[in-house]
């Protein structure tokens, strides 16, 4: 499988393994983008919406590893077709409770309360996918071409994040055969291109029931509003699992607390977001979707640059990108709290997320720095649960600070980090050094 391009050109296998990573992160973090609106619109508590993501995304921590260790022993391509499966069942699923809800068939809180029980299936199921993918990427390619094959391939989540916001508000439908779509249109779109790909995986890939040999899958993070790639997954491809490292290894401690700390204030923030526009902006729910998308368009769109454009350029180090990551982001966070305006608070939330676009690679760098080789694939699992933990109550924790009032959320994560800032400004001092 050759994903750098030779004269015949990008392997079509690798675009659409490509194109399967994209679908599960525009798929599910377009849904995420309108359902601020929709719970408004469906008189649900703001709690209840964020809790939908935050049951969904623990189902996914936990069922992550037990795929990755299925899809060596019965094949990429099986895991790889179940966890789309999933995708398209449940947001299949997710759209006909929406719509149900919409039109008055069911009262809005059942209507939710279902879609939960559809995001079920996602987190349980839809995390097959990832690690099959990245097993299969890392089993047809050579050593030398393995990281860049799976740095390029955990891109796919980071362009998911824009585009699915980005396109969301054109996927809002009016009556359809006398049935009021409106903003469940997303799900049903999403789940009809889900439809799509799972048959061209079903023709195009190989039946490869035999393990292959040293590639082994690895649990993903949870694909979300907000989660760039980090390269954990990466690291924990491309390396054997030898030495065993907990989280609170002294070598790895103080990364695995900044890590921590930067998701769940990713997470608080990021899941609030959408409330913050409808209610900033006093815009009907339905009104609300494009300033909505813009934002986080922008947020996505900072961080990517951080991490593929900035820190490239710069050549900075872990304990450098997580003081000046962490800087940004608390400025950036208490300044998207007390915006007004769009322009405003689309870019105070850039800042902010590129200030976590340059902490979350700095402390899974300096994790890394930290150990030897053989700790590689045990280090890398620990940074992957710990991005994936922060997406399990993060959102919820924020929602509810939310309901408390506006502006907390973003000024509790600012002050968060503000802390953290000046943890990690003594606690990395002699890691940073041993990093450089």
């Amino acid at each position: 499988m050759n994903a750098a391009g030779t004269g015949e050109g990008v392997d079509r296998r690798f675009v659409l393994l490509f194109l399967v990573m994209l679908t599960i992160a525009a798929g599910n973090t377009a849904l995420q983008s309108v359902l601020p609106a929709l719970g408004r619109s469906l008189g649900v508590a703001d709690s209840g919406v964020a809790a939908a993501f935050s049951v969904s995304a623990l189902l996914w921590v936990i069922a992550a590893p037990f795929w990755a260790n299925r899809s060596d022993r019965h094949g990429r391509r099986t895991m790889i077709l179940l966890g789309l499966g999933g995708f398209t069942v449940s947001l299949l699923l997710c759209g006909v409770f929406l719509a149900a809800g919409i039109n008055g068939w069911i009262g809005g809180s059942a209507a939710f309360l279902a879609f939960i029980a559809g995001r079920l299936i996602y987190g349980a199921f839809g995390s097959a996918a990832p690690p099959a993918v990245q097993a299969l990427v890392a089993g047809e390619t050579t050593r030398e071409e393995r990281t860049r094959a799976l740095t390029l391939l955990a891109s796919a989540f980071g362009l998911g994040t824009i585009l699915g916001p980005a396109i969301a508000p054109y996927l809002i439908l009016g009556s359809v055969g006398g049935v009021t779509i409106g903003l469940a249109g997303p799900a049903f779109f999403a789940a009809a291109f889900g439809v799509a790909v799972w048959i061209a995986v079903r023709r195009m890939l190989p039946d490869d029931r035999v393990p292959q040999g040293e590639a082994h899958g690895t649990a993903s993070a949870y694909p979300s509003i907000g989660g760039q790639p980090t390269g954990a997954t990466v690291a924990a491809s491309t390396q054997s699992h030898v030495e065993p490292v907990g989280y609170l290894d002294r070598r790895i401690r103080a990364w695995v607390i900044v890590g921590l700390v930067v998701g769940h204030a990713q997470a608080m923030t990021g899941q609030a977001i959408g409330f913050l526009v409808i209610d900033r902006l006093r815009v009907a729910p339905a009104d609300a979707l494009q300033p909505t998308g813009i934002v986080l368009m922008m947020g996505a769109g900072a961080a990517l640059l951080a991490q593929w454009g900035i820190i490239p350029l710069l050549n900075l180090k872990p304990r450098a990108l997580i003081l000046a990551g962490v800087a940004m982001s608390a400025v950036g966070c208490a300044l998207t709290g007390l915006a007004d305006s769009l322009y405003g608070i689309a870019t105070a939330y850039a800042l902010a997320s590129l200030g976590f676009g340059f902490s979350r690679p700095g402390y899974t760098a300096g994790a890394s720095l930290a150990v030897g080789p053989a700790a590689q694939g045990s280090v890398a699992g620990k940074i992957t649960s710990v991005n994936g933990a922060s997406f399990v109550l993060g959102p919820s924790i924020g929602v509810g600070l939310y309901e408390v009032d506006h502006r907390l959320p973003y000024v509790i994560a600012g002050a968060g980090l503000v802390v953290l800032l000046g943890y990690a400004w003594g606690a990395l001092r002699d890691v940073g050094a041993s990093s450089r």
